[in-house]
C-alpha cells in the first residue's frame, strides 16, 4: 500500500467526525469553554486534531520505513515529535512510564514464581502445612477436624470440634 501525504489524506476524512462528539464537548469545557459548545466547534476541532495525529503518525511511519521496520516504535513518535521540545518531553515522559510499569510488572512476575517455587517445592505436604497456617493450626492440634454445618438455619460456616481421642 502506497503512503501518502497527509494533506492528499486530510481531504479524505473532512466531515467526518473522528472521536466522540460528547468527549469532544467534554474537554471544551475543560479548558474553559461553554458548557455546550457549537457544533461547528466541535468539528474543527476534532478536524485540527485528526489532521495533527495524522501527520505525526505519517512522519513517524517514515521514519520507521527509512529504517527498515514496518512496524512503529516509540523512538519513531519521538523523531517526528523532535521539533517540539514540549510534545517531545511529554512523549519520553510516557516511554518512561511504560518502561518502569513494564519493570515493576517483571518484578512482580519473579515474586510470584519465586513464592510458588517456595511453596511448591515440598509438593501436597507444603500444601496442607499452608492450610494449616492459614487456619491457625499447629501441630498440637492434629486431632482437630473440619466439619462444614449443612443445617438449613446455619450459614454455611465452618466448625472446629475436637475428635475422640
Amino acid at each position: 500500500m502506497p503512503v501518502m501525504e497527509p494533506r492528499a489524506r486530510a481531504g479524505k476524512n473532512v466531515g467526518k467526525e473522528t472521536f466522540n462528539a460528547k468527549e469532544v464537548r467534554a474537554l471544551l469545557y475543560g479548558f474553559g469553554d461553554v458548557q455546550d459548545p457549537l457544533p461547528e466547534t466541535v468539528r474543527v476541532l476534532d478536524e485540527i486534531v485528526t489532521e495533527f495525529l495524522e501527520g505525526v503518525c505519517f512522519e513517524a511511519s517514515r521514519h520507521a520505513q527509512v529504517a527498515g521496520r514496518q512496524k512503529l516504535k516509540f523512538d519513531d513518535f519521538e523523531f517526528a515529535l523532535r521539533r517540539n521540545p514540549q510534545y517531545l518531553g511529554k512523549v519520553k515522559s510516557m516511554i518512561e512510564k511504560r518502561q518502569t510499569i513494564k519493570e515493576m510488572r517483571r518484578t512482580f512476575d519473579q515474586e510470584d514464581d519465586a513464592l510458588a517455587k517456595e511453596h511448591g517445592k515440598d509438593g501436597g505436604r507444603a500444601a496442607a502445612n499452608g492450610e494449616d497456617e492459614l487456619l491457625g493450626l499447629d501441630e498440637a492440634d492434629e486431632d482437630l477436624e473440619l466439619n462444614i454445618d449443612t443445617s438449613s438455619k446455619g450459614t454455611g460456616g465452618r466448625k472446629r470440634k475436637r475428635a475422640a481421642k
